[in-house]
């Protein structure tokens, strides 16, 4: 699940960003860029796999509250946001901001709580790469969108009873967090016009923390008091927020936003990874086939909207 940081989408700022680096660095190796923004991916889903292994302690709802909290707390350390001198409507953007950011966690941690973590993010995938064929009313990014089809079919199409063996409710949560993932990239690109640096995603993360907040004590309890519980929440927040947010934000700064949402459509990949190696989620030949033609779909999707811009 994407982690709160600066990323370019497919066609607006993307499921992790506030403000998008968007031009072209003027020359040198794009190695170093590249491997922050993998680094930044892996973080991102091995500290989804931790939340799944904290999740029998604290439930789904727990860990969503420790990570939203953790993760806020450090942005308001590091940020020190103003409150003064907003608007209306701007309080009502990063308002929405949060709104998205608590649904797309919550729905995801709900999503991998039931169904393994790469089929969960390869169906959240498929809310900006919806939004990418909206926005851009474009022939070739329908082709891409059949793509992405495909591969949801494939998901579905074998296995035991429901969807391709996966959880139903499981599966209904993940493209549900991937709805509430193109209601991210929306607000948060408004968001980020609004208000300075990561001041509007500081803010936007409190909102979400406070939201989640009585679902995480109705479920949890006294549990999210537990230091070893709130110790690895906390790795969770660092792993899924903070560390990624640091690492994206370094790569954006040289290299292209394009590049970037095509190494980000790469993140059900490394989910899937994550799932196999913590925790021992094994993939058949059809689902590994059906990720891929998703991630074929998402970096498709960019490559088009990239051009286009260029023409």
């Amino acid at each position: 699940m994407p982690a709160p940081s600066p990323s370019p989408a497919t066609t607006t700022p993307a499921p992790h960003s506030a403000s998008p680096a968007t031009a072209r660095p003027a020359g040198g190796s794009r190695l170093g860029p590249v491997a922050l923004v993998v680094s930044a991916g892996i973080s991102v889903q091995f500290g989804a796999a931790l939340a799944v292994m904290i999740m029998p302690r604290a439930g789904a709802a727990g860990v969503v509250t420790l990570r939203l909290a953790a993760a806020a707390l450090v942005l308001l350390l590091v940020c020190r946001p103003t409150v003064r001198g907003y608007f209306r409507a701007d309080w009502g953007t990063v308002v929405a901001f949060g709104v998205a950011m608590a649904g797309m966690n919550g729905l995801f941690y709900q999503a991998i709580d039931r169904i393994p973590l790469g089929p969960a993010v390869t169906l959240e995938v498929l809310g900006p790469l919806a939004l990418s064929v909206v926005v851009s009313r474009r022939l070739v990014n329908l082709l891409w969108a059949v793509l992405a089809l495909a591969g949801v079919v494939l998901l579905a199409g074998h296995g035991g009873a429901g969807f391709g063996g996966l959880d139903p409710l499981g599966a209904a949560y993940a493209v549900g967090a991937g709805a509430m993932w193109a209601a991210y990239i929306v607000f948060s690109a408004r968001t980020g016009r609004r208000f300075p640096q990561a001041d509007g995603l500081a803010l936007a993360m409190a909102v979400a923390a406070v939201l989640s907040l009585p679902l995480g004590l109705l479920e949890a309890g006294s549990a999210l008091l537990v230091p070893s519980t709130l110790a690895l929440g906390v790795g969770v927040a660092v792993l899924s927020s903070v560390l990624p947010y640091t690492l994206e934000l370094l790569a954006l700064r040289r290299l292209p936003a394009p590049t970037f949402a095509i190494l980000m459509s790469l993140e059900p990949a490394i989910a899937a990874t994550a799932g196999f190696l913590v925790l021992n989620q094994a993939m058949s030949a059809l689902d590994a086939l059906a990720i891929a033609l998703v991630i074929a779909a998402s970096m498709g999707a960019v490559r088009s909207q990239s051009r286009k811009r260029a023409a």
